[in-house]
């Protein structure tokens, strides 16, 4: 059995009863524009590790734009599992592909905005009169990712608490929107908000016209078109191009510059474990650093 024919069943039969929409269609991508081209018409048999750790530098090196090392590692990840899969079922004699060495990982520095361009971006929005524009703050002091942010019913905001629960996300897919769990379990959680944001809610609450917190015209808001609003609004105030990503991040650097613990900040993002959000945010934790290291230094004295 060729490869490419394999990748057919296994998506189809194993990941798409198993997965979420988003996911299967992230590895139907992965296998169409990544491991086609070059192991599709292998036969299983010889997909030897040799050939995968070709395939693998392939993926490194010959490339006119180099891949980052998380889309690298998903690609493995993709290939190991469904020959995991074509072992367990028969197809293959042996398991190999577990001898891939996969590249080291250097973590991609987070992009965040500046204090000045925090409170200029905030300076706008408060004046701007168009409150769909409080999500940008909102994620900006919760850490909430877009898709959150866009799935947020008011069900799930606390006014008198001051606290949000996080129980769904937004995308899209082919066209249609889909409502789905968060990323992982962690990121199912519930979030304090800073009293100083209340008034958001109050005024979006008051003007509600759907069950969602950031809606437009009675409809919740699109991801791309909210993420395109954000890219102009940085444009129009000179701020450089960012992701609407950089606010979730921007969130965590200021989060850890007012002294906020490791830990704590890891349940507000919802990552696995707390060596994540170090890893992450390492840098951020310079000026928190030298003013330790400034206090320790008073024992000299």
């Amino acid at each position: 059995m060729k490869y490419r024919e394999w990748l057919e069943q296994w998506l189809n039969n194993y990941v798409k009863t198993s997965c979420k929409q988003r996911t299967w269609a992230l590895y139907a991508q992965t296998i169409e524009q990544r491991i086609l081209p070059y192991l599709g018409e292998k036969e299983l048999h010889e997909l030897t590790p040799p050939l995968l750790q070709q395939f693998v530098t392939e993926l490194i090196v010959n490339r006119e734009k180099p891949l980052a090392a998380n889309t690298i590692n998903g690609t493995i990840s993709v290939v190991k599992s469904s020959l995991k899969m074509a072992y367990n079922m028969g197809y293959l004699p042996e398991y190999n592909a577990d001898k891939i060495c996969r590249p080291r990982c250097i973590e991609k520095k987070v992009e965040c905005l500046s204090v000045i361009e925090q409170k200029k971006l905030e300076n706008y929005i408060l004046h701007a009169n168009k409150i769909k524009l409080y999500g940008i703050v909102i994620c900006m002091y919760t850490g909430l990712r877009l898709g959150e942010l866009l799935a947020l019913v008011w069900d799930n905001v606390d006014m008198k608490e001051c606290k949000i629960t996080v129980s769904s996300t937004a995308y899209y897919l082919d066209g249609k929107r889909i409502e789905d769990t968060p990323k992982t379990a962690q990121s199912m959680r519930t979030i304090p908000f800073p009293r100083q944001i209340l008034p958001m809610f109050k005024v979006l609450y008051k003007k509600r016209t759907t069950q969602y917190v950031i809606e437009e015209h009675g409809s919740p808001i699109c991801n791309r078109s909210y993420q395109r609003t954000f890219e102009l609004i940085l444009r129009k105030l000179d701020i450089q191009r960012k992701g609407f990503h950089s606010l979730r991040h921007t969130f965590a650097t200021r989060a850890l510059e007012c002294g906020m613990d490791v830990k704590t900040l890891a349940e507000l993002l919802g990552h696995k474990n707390p060596n994540v959000t170090l890893n992450r945010y390492a840098h951020s934790m310079l000026e928190y650093k030298i003013q330790m290291m400034n206090k320790l230094g008073k024992l000299f004295a």
